[in-house]
């Protein structure tokens, strides 16, 4: 303990002396020095006597009435030189008198004898106060922030003025008033946070300025306090029953005044908080935009944010707050007779993602996507908040989609897909009824002549007045497709042969006088016509369109524009001799390398200057090449070189690969022969990236799972620098053995993309399933971007949906400099396409000499 405690003199009052010793015990450990008084006379002639220095002064107070003596020592105790001394009072049954006296004297406090160790601390703290750890009171930090507003109310001048003082130099904004009728006007006009009200006041008390707070609602929540100078049990009872929260004394210490006014300002403070975040809460919730409502346990609105309102074409939540939430918009299940939304507002059970509809005010019906969660409160369910959005607009654009899905996008038939599904059930349904339907397969003559010396523009309008005609022609029951680039395919439902050739006839004819004019130059393209009848017990789909194939194949080499009906017996040798020979010199060309190798380029967006693009097709390659620092990237394409020199596209010769099980040797030898390339480039080949197609046999085989894993070894290529490009219908196909394929190579480093998205199955759904690196959009929606707002949609919808979940994207058939600007908007990763640049023959740096130097490039795409 300090030295200066040892000075310290206290003198003990106390007539007991089992107390008197207990409390000596206790204080003269902590090295006090004790004056022992055993009765209140010796201790008044003590004090009035001696006139001793004295650092406190201990007092057990008798718990009996009518002690004369006890009442003259506190007469003594407030007189110098005693007057300024802590005086420290142990009674466990204090009365009314002697806690008026401690209310008026300063530095006194009342221990109860059961608590008499406290009075060791609390001479510390009133003799030491600087060993004591400081009371920081909280300031506002913030002078933006509102200062806590205090109403004074006394009719004093001189205590309005001291109490304004002390509570300005405390960050208290004060109003003062000198009556109640003054002081409830003020609280009525302006915004009061405390009120501290004097008792005692000429006209009303202050508990009647307490009540009429409490009574207003506009002033109810202003926290009131009563202060007054005298200590009476029925003035602090009134006041507290007419809603004050605290009751303070004039004569008390200014940091008691100020400690309990920070207690009822911090209460303050956090309402305001509370109400902070409450406010908060709800501009979040009118922020938002999706629709958001809350109901009770038993379906009653309890709240609807601006958003759910303006779904439902409601102004005002008033008239809907209490009423249940599926009379007011739900819409009955016709189907089913059950409304789940409305069972989860009673069970409190989760919903999420449930697709329903709600009754707009103006009687529409709206798709919405609802999700419910349960509204807990300490364990309790109170209710339930639903989330939901119109989903029309999306709903839109998943009929489009559906829609692109099975029908071909430049003409408006049905495509591929989706007429060989039909073919199935339609060949079924000849086997259930015994009605017979045949397919026409329709193949344009000389198409690519016109299309490569008039353009595509002029070979798409071609082909759109072409789809319109057959339209015309076809009955209602029959359907067309667009199946290849310039390939048509019907079903004719009910027919015999002569009714099937008659109507293919027509058609035939019809085409024939199509024109189109372009540049004061008229085009026209004939065709040439297969018919195949449905008449075989076990005939397949991919019979009947072979047989169709090839009646539409014989025509052609009879002169072209012409209808010919298969014949089982005559046409199939000749069928067998074309496919056989097909087939003879892709094996050929696999021995003797007769395919040749040509490489597209692929572009990073982020290396396109939108602000300087070139007109000339090509040109932006070149200035690419031209960068050291850039990275190469090229789609690998494979042709055939025919006996002439000429060149073969894939649409000729890969169908008979994939019939014949080719395709693994092909995708083999192309991938052999780019390692090749890519070694031969030397040090340039860090910076190539290669993109090499693979067929749906390739990636079901395990086979050559391992070649391919050999053949990169055995180059010593870098496999991130391949990618490898798989249709999405081959890989959904067989999406278990794709995963599995795809993944093994992915472990080496291996990269893949997801080919032609966009055409075939569920691609939404489906693409998240696939561990795919790229997404490549299929060109018919790319090229036509620049014609209409539903292509632009569309791109950017599968852009954003790779994104989403992970994947770069390439765009393809990129052939002006809008349809890059349109792809930058919608944020494409890469671009490729014959405005970046045709096909090449080789890899830049390359010094490998083959045959194929000397092959024309293709003008194609593929």
């Amino acid at each position: 303990m300090p030295d200066n405690i040892a000075k310290q003199r206290i003198l003990v009052i106390e007539e007991s002396p089992t107390l008197r010793y207990m409390l000596g015990k206790t204080l003269q450990k902590l090295g006090y020095e004790l004056i022992n008084a055993d009765s209140f006379t010796s201790a008044i002639n003590s004090l009035q006597s001696n006139r001793q220095q004295l650092h406190a002064i201990l007092v057990g107070w008798p718990n009996y009435e009518h002690f004369e003596e006890s009442k003259h020592l506190l007469v003594i105790l407030d007189r110098e030189p005693y007057s300024e001394i802590p005086v420290i009072l142990l009674s466990n049954d204090a009365e009314l008198e002697l806690l008026n006296w401690m209310s008026t004297r300063k530095k006194t406090a009342l221990v109860p004898w059961e608590n008499y160790q406290e009075v060791a601390s609390l001479l510390e703290s009133v003799l030491n106060p600087e060993s004591q750890d400081p009371v920081i009171e909280q300031r506002i930090a913030d002078h933006n922030e509102s200062k806590t507003t205090i109403l004074l109310v006394d009719d004093s001048k001189s205590s309005r003025v001291y109490y304004q003082r002390l509570l300005q130099r405390n960050y208290y904004e004060v109003i003062t008033a000198s009556s109640v009728d003054e002081a409830y006007c003020i609280a009525c006009d302006q915004k009061i946070d405390i009120a501290i009200v004097d008792y005692f006041m000429p006209e009303h008390n202050g508990y009647v300025l307490c009540q009429k707070l409490r009574d207003n609602p506009h002033t109810a929540e202003i926290r009131t306090a009563v202060i007054t100078g005298t200590y009476l049990d029925s003035a602090i009872r009134t006041c507290l029953q007419a809603g004050a929260i605290e009751c303070m004394f004039k004569n008390e210490p200014e940091e008691l005044f100020l400690a309990r006014l920070s207690g009822m300002r911090r209460f303050i403070e956090v309402q305001r908080s509370i109400e902070k975040q409450r406010e908060s809460l709800a501009a979040i919730l009118e922020s938002v935009g999706e629709g958001v409502y809350g109901v009770d346990n038993v379906g009653r609105i309890i709240f609807m944010n601006p958003a759910a309102l303006k779904v439902l074409g409601l102004c005002n939540v008033k008239s809907l707050l209490g009423t249940n939430a599926d009379a007011a918009f739900h819409v009955n299940a016709q189907n089913t007779g059950r409304d789940l939304l409305k069972e989860a507002y009673y069970s409190g059970q989760s919903l999420q993602g449930w697709e329903t509809w709600f009754r707009h005010q103006s009687g529409k019906e709206i798709p919405v996507d609802c999700t419910l969660y349960p509204l807990t409160v300490d364990d309790k369910k109170e209710g339930s908040v639903i989330a939901f959005r119109d989903v029309s607009e999306r709903r839109m654009m998943e009929e489009k989609l559906r829609w692109q899905a099975t029908h071909d996008h430049l003409t408006g038939l049905y495509n591929r897909r989706y007429f060989e599904s039909y073919l199935e059930n339609e060949i079924n349904n000849v086997k259930r009824t015994g009605m017979m339907s045949a397919v026409v397969y329709l193949d344009l003559d000389r198409f690519k002549y016109v299309n490569d010396t008039a353009g595509h523009d002029v070979g798409d309008q071609i082909l759109i007045d072409l789809s319109q005609e057959v339209n015309k022609s076809l009955r209602r029951q029959d359907i067309a497709a667009r199946i290849g680039g310039d390939e048509f395919a019907f079903v004719l439902k009910n027919v015999d042969e002569s009714t099937a050739v008659n109507i293919a006839d027509e058609i035939r004819i019809s085409l024939s006088n199509l024109r189109v004019c372009y540049e004061d130059k008229t085009y026209h393209v004939n065709a040439s016509f297969g018919v195949a009848l449905m008449d075989v017990p076990d005939i397949t789909a991919g019979n009947v369109m072979a047989n169709a194939d090839i009646a539409c194949h014989i025509s052609k080499r009879l002169g072209r524009n012409q209808t010919h009906l298969y014949e089982k017996s005559s046409d199939e040798r000749n069928a067998m001799g074309s496919e056989l020979g097909w087939s003879a010199r892709i094996k050929e060309a696999l021995e003797k390398n007769k395919f040749v190798l040509h490489y597209q380029p692929i572009m990073d967006m982020k290396d396109v200057d939108l602000m300087n693009l070139p007109a000339q097709d090509g040109e932006l390659w070149q200035r690419h090449l031209n960068d050291v620092d850039k990275i190469y990237s090229y789609e690998v394409l494979v042709r055939m070189i025919n006996e002439d020199g000429g060149l073969h596209y894939p649409d000729s010769f890969i169908p008979t690969a994939e019939r014949f099980n080719l395709m693994i040797d092909v995708d083999l030898w192309v991938l052999e022969h780019a390692l090749q390339e890519v070694v031969a480039t030397g040090a340039l080949s860090k910076k190539l990236r290669l993109s090499i197609n693979l067929s749906g046999n390739t990636v079901g085989s395990d086979k050559s799972l391992n070649k391919i894993k050999s053949l990169i070894e055995q180059h010593d290529v870098n496999p991130r620098i391949l990618t490898f490009e798989v249709t999405e219908t081959c890989a959904i196909a067989n999406i278990e053995e794709a995963n599995d394929f795809i993944n093994e190579l992915r472990k080496i480093g291996c990269r893949f993309s997801l080919d032609d998205f966009g055409t075939g199955y569920c691609s939404f759904s489906q693409l998240k399933n696939l561990p795919t690196d790229y997404v490549k959009i299929d060109g018919q929606f790319v090229r036509s971007m620049v014609r209409g707002a539903t292509d632009r949609a569309i791109v950017n919808a599968m852009n954003d949906v790779a994104h989403s979940l992970g994947r770069y994207t390439v765009a393809e058939y990129v052939e002006s400099p809008e349809i890059i600007r349109l792809l930058k908007i919608c944020g494409v990763d890469k671009i490729q396409g014959h405005y970046i640049s045709v096909p090449l023959a080789g890899l830049p740096g390359s010094n490998v000499v083959e045959l194929h130097r000397k092959m024309p490039v293709a003008n194609g795409q593929e």
